[in-house]
């Protein structure tokens, strides 16, 4: 399996498979994690929940995990959205999700859930596919491709290192339908599984996005927003890397606070949460979802959903180096951040 996926990374890469081999030598911060989402986007697009790119993808995921020397699986879910067809009739549209996890285990009991949605946007109505959003070509490598490489170089890079804290490495499906495999996940967790959740970790659209942004959730006590969110930012300004938290220009939003995709799900029960991602809170309605100023290569000052934008051959052209450099800027800070959080020891 892995002497065929290094030929297939040489395609895709000249190198890449240095990173999954376990006798080449250290790549350096964010390699991994840019080499795994292009190959993800590449190899597994339209990853829309229950088709066969998801299921595959989550298999791939979950291999991954495996030769890490994790303990992994999948758990599926079945939940369903509304599909809006083009004379207004709304049908519902049953799914199959898949969702992977992966345990680090620590000496005690409370943990860290690192977090990243795998699915791609499935078209949710007639003027959906017309305008090109979602299907079977969208490679999503900002959303959320790059998210799940990052979540995959951190756990490569703390697979022998001793933690406190365990962590949990979860890559969800049904986010595109509303955050469904997140809400399944917490379903599942037991309320001692809750009470011993410390954090829960989002990383999501990584890359299109003029800013990095570190926020907390809006439930999240104050004292865990110093460790964590405020923590974050003070390791990106150690590394030189540019990043900030959302400055609460939308009433709806304070300061500091984010929205809108799984970490939303935990922030509701009351689990403290981080997002990690990349957008701009100062333009449109500020509320983050307009990740630029418009430009030409980017007419709405977003690549949400788009076949057309959301793929690396076009955000290469549009944003040379982002993809690489992003992947690197978040690994930076996230690597020593979990490993703070964690309390990790040595090996």
């Amino acid at each position: 399996m892995l002497s065929a996926l290094c030929r297939r990374l040489v395609v895709l890469a000249p190198g890449a498979c240095l990173a999954f081999s376990a006798l080449a030598a250290t790549p350096s911060a964010g390699d991994i994690a840019s080499q795994q989402a292009r190959y993800i986007a590449t190899y597994f697009p339209g990853r829309m929940t229950g088709s066969p790119a998801e299921m595959l993808s989550a298999d791939y995921v979950r291999q991954q995990f495996s030769q890490m020397g994790y303990q992994s699986d999948i758990r599926t879910f079945h939940s369903r959205y509304i599909y809006t067809s083009q004379n207004n009739r709304k049908n519902w549209h049953n799914v199959t999700g898949s969702t992977v996890i992966a345990a680090h285990e620590g000496k005690a009991q409370q943990q860290i859930i690192v977090m990243a949605h795998l699915d791609t946007y499935a078209p949710h109505s007639d003027a959906d596919t017309e305008k090109n959003l979602g299907g079977l070509t969208l490679q999503g490598i900002d959303d959320n491709a790059m998210g799940v490489g990052v979540m995959l170089e951190l756990a490569e890079r703390l697979k022998n290192v001793p933690t406190q804290y365990g962590i949990r490495f979860v890559a969800t499906s049904g986010e595109e339908e509303g955050k469904l495999g997140a809400e399944n996940f917490l379903q599942r967790m037991s309320a001692q599984e809750k009470k011993n959740t410390l954090l829960v970790i989002n990383l999501d659209n990584l890359v299109v996005g003029d800013k990095l942004y570190f926020n907390s959730g809006k439930t999240t006590p104050a004292s865990v927003r110093k460790l964590t969110r405020d923590r974050a930012l003070q390791i990106a300004h150690r590394h030189g890397v540019q990043a900030t938290s959302n400055p609460g220009l939308n009433p709806n939003y304070p300061k500091g606070t984010s929205c809108c995709n799984d970490a939303e799900v935990f922030d509701n029960a009351g689990i403290p949460v981080l997002s990690v991602e990349a957008t701009n809170w100062s333009l449109g309605h500020k509320d983050g979802f307009q990740q630029r100023a418009k430009s030409r290569a980017f007419p709405d000052g977003t690549s949400w959903h788009d076949v057309r934008l959301d793929n690396q051959q076009y955000i290469d052209k549009a944003l040379p180096g982002r993809i690489e450099h992003r992947g690197r800027d978040v690994v930076k800070v996230m690597l020593p951040l979990v490993k703070e959080l964690a309390k990790a020891g040595k090996s």
